[in-house]
């Protein structure tokens, strides 16, 4: 089966949220904690409603699981969860995302379970500036995760930074050199306009994605990755001599909505067509009144016809995220 939405987009990539909770307070993503709700533990997805929705989605045409959270690494026995995605028939790809602290004791048994990349949040290499981020002093921790995950073969290793002005926006070269020296993809990401609450105000430090290549000494001398074998809203380059490559994403100011492929299920079970859409479709609801695998797959095919050719404005469509902010929806 394939998943086709009302614009003739494949839809193929579903992330799941596992969790809405995590061990770091990163400014841009947290609301202060007397706005923060986090879901009771019985509102949460258990492992094998996850399987079953899963299942469900790749016979519907799903190739691609990310598992996301919060911090996916935090919820219990998440390396059994992997195993028994990656034994979904078809699916063809499983990755996780994570802010990397509890890496280093996680990179080789999730690849035993069959995940088979990682991507890693890491928006300063300065101790200091990584605690004013973050809300913990884990710098350290997060380096030595990449530095196992990449010994253990979960590769390639793909680097995420969110650049803020005045905070991490003087990095960007050094950030970039990390491409140079290892193999790793180091990709720039806009700052998104999601919770009004959050303790990093976006006007303030929203920097677009053309002036963070400027910040890039020899970005006129490196080259286009062509990404003929890729998916993804991200333009990818590779430095002179470099062992890896740069991406850059421009969530805000150069809209990829055309070419948007993914679709992203909340740890309480509503799924979203696009980040910034108003409306969730509740399959915890139809799980737990007993549906089976046809019941859940027509309601992926419903779904998807609701998926809007291009989200609006990001700074007004931000208001249809006031109520979730990214630690809620999965990153």
């Amino acid at each position: 089966m394939t998943l086709i939405d009302s614009y003739g987009r494949k839809i193929e990539y579903l992330r799941i949220s596992v969790t809405d909770h995590c061990n770091l307070m990163c400014g841009y993503c947290m609301p202060a904690l007397a706005k923060q709700r986090h879901a009771n533990r019985s509102e949460i997805l258990s492992f094998e409603e996850i399987l079953k929705l899963s299942s469900a989605a790749v016979a519907a045409g799903i190739k691609k699981i990310r598992i996301t959270g919060g911090e996916p690494l935090i919820r219990k026995d998440i390396v059994k969860l992997c195993r028994m995605l990656a034994s979904i028939d078809g699916l063809r790809e499983l990755t996780l995302t994570t802010n990397g602290v509890r890496l280093k004791q996680f990179a080789e048994p999730l690849l035993r379970a069959g995940v088979q990349r990682v991507n890693i949040s890491l928006d300063t290499l300065n101790r200091e500036k990584f605690k004013k981020i973050t809300g913990k002093d884990r710098l350290l921790k997060v380096l030595a995760g990449i530095r196992e995950a990449e010994k253990v073969g979960l590769a390639p290793i793909k680097i995420n930074t969110v650049v803020m002005r005045g905070i991490n926006d003087d990095e960007v070269s050094d950030l970039a050199d990390l491409s140079v020296r290892n193999p790793y993809e180091v990709r720039f990401i806009e700052m998104m306009p999601i919770d009004k609450n959050r303790r990093f105000s976006f006007r303030q430090m929203y920097i677009s994605i053309q002036d963070i290549i400027q910040k890039i000494p020899d970005i006129d001398q490196a080259h286009i990755v062509f990404p003929q074998k890729r998916s993804g809203p991200a333009k990818i380059f590779a430095l002179p001599g470099s062992k890896g490559c740069i991406g850059f994403i421009a969530a805000v100011s150069q809209h990829f909505c055309r070419y948007c492929n993914r679709l992203r299920l909340t740890a309480n079970g509503r799924l979203r067509t696009c980040l910034f859409a108003m409306g969730e479709t509740d399959f915890k609801l139809l799980l737990r009144k007993g549906a089976g695998k046809a019941d859940l797959i027509d309601l992926f095919r419903k779904s998807i016809l609701n998926k809007p050719q291009q989200h609006g404005d990001s700074v007004s469509a931000s208001d249809s995220l006031e109520h979730r902010g990214m630690y809620a929806i999965g990153g």
